[in-house]
C-alpha cells in the first residue's frame, strides 16, 4: 500500500513548533501540515471532544480516510485511559506537555515531552496518562475503521455526547467520502 503520509515528515513538522508559544503551536502545525500535504488536509478543522478507553480529550481532524488519519488530540486538564488495540500503526507526536505511557508487565512509566515520537505499532496497546496540559498530532495507519468502535463506544455507553458523537461521524465521513471519491483509499 502506498501511503500518503510519511511519519516523519510529521515528526519533523511537530519538532518545529515545540519553542512556539503554546497558542501558536496548533494553529502552526495545522498550516504546516496543510501546506505539506494541501489536497489531503482540511485547512479549516474544528474542535470536536472525545472520550475513548476511559480518556476524554478533544481532536481536530485534519484528514480521515480508509487507511490514514491526522489529528490533533489532547486535552487542557489532563486525562488518562487504555490506547486501544488496533490493527494501525500509530504515532502520537507531542507538540506540548508529556504523556506517560506503559505496556503490561511495565514497572515504570516512559515519559513523552515535547517533540517526542511515541510509536505504537499495530497490535499493541498501552494505559497512558496526561499528567496536565497536552497536545499532540497524532497519525495513524492501518484499518481505520476497525479504530471507529473504540473511539465512539465511550459516547455510547458512557457519557451519552451525541452532538459530539455526530460531529466525528459527519467529518469522519465527509473526509473519506471525498477521498474515496478521488480514488484514494
Amino acid at each position: 500500500m502506498a501511503w500518503k503520509f510519511s511519519p516523519e515528515v510529521l515528526h519533523d513538522i511537530a519538532r518545529g513548533v515545540v519553542e512556539l508559544p503554546l497558542p501558536e503551536r496548533i494553529p502552526t502545525v495545522v498550516r504546516r501540515v496543510h501546506a505539506r500535504y494541501p489536497d489531503l488536509i482540511d485547512p479549516a478543522p474544528r474542535w470536536i471532544f472525545n472520550n475513548a478507553g476511559g480518556a476524554m480529550g478533544s481532536m481536530l481532524i485534519l484528514h480521515a480516510s480508509v487507511t490514514e488519519y491526522v489529528i490533533v488530540f489532547g486535552s487542557a486538564v489532563g486525562t488518562e485511559g487504555h490506547s486501544g488495540r488496533f490493527p494501525a500503526d500509530d504515532y502520537f507526536m507531542v507538540l506540548h506537555g508529556e504523556q506517560w505511557a506503559y505496556r503490561p508487565g511495565e514497572l515504570e512509566k516512559r515519559v513523552y515531552g515535547p517533540g517526542d515520537l511515541h510509536h505504537m505499532p499495530r497490535g499493541v496497546a498501552c494505559g497512558y496518562r496526561f499528567p496536565d496540559t497536552c497536545w499532540a498530532l497524532e497519525y495513524a495507519r492501518g484499518a481505520i475503521p476497525l479504530m471507529l468502535p473504540f473511539g465512539l463506544a465511550d459516547a455510547l455507553t458512557s457519557t451519552l455526547d451525541l452532538p459530539s458523537l455526530g460531529q466525528t461521524l459527519a467529518t469522519y465521513g465527509r473526509h473519506t467520502l471525498r477521498h474515496l471519491l478521488r480514488g484514494r483509499l
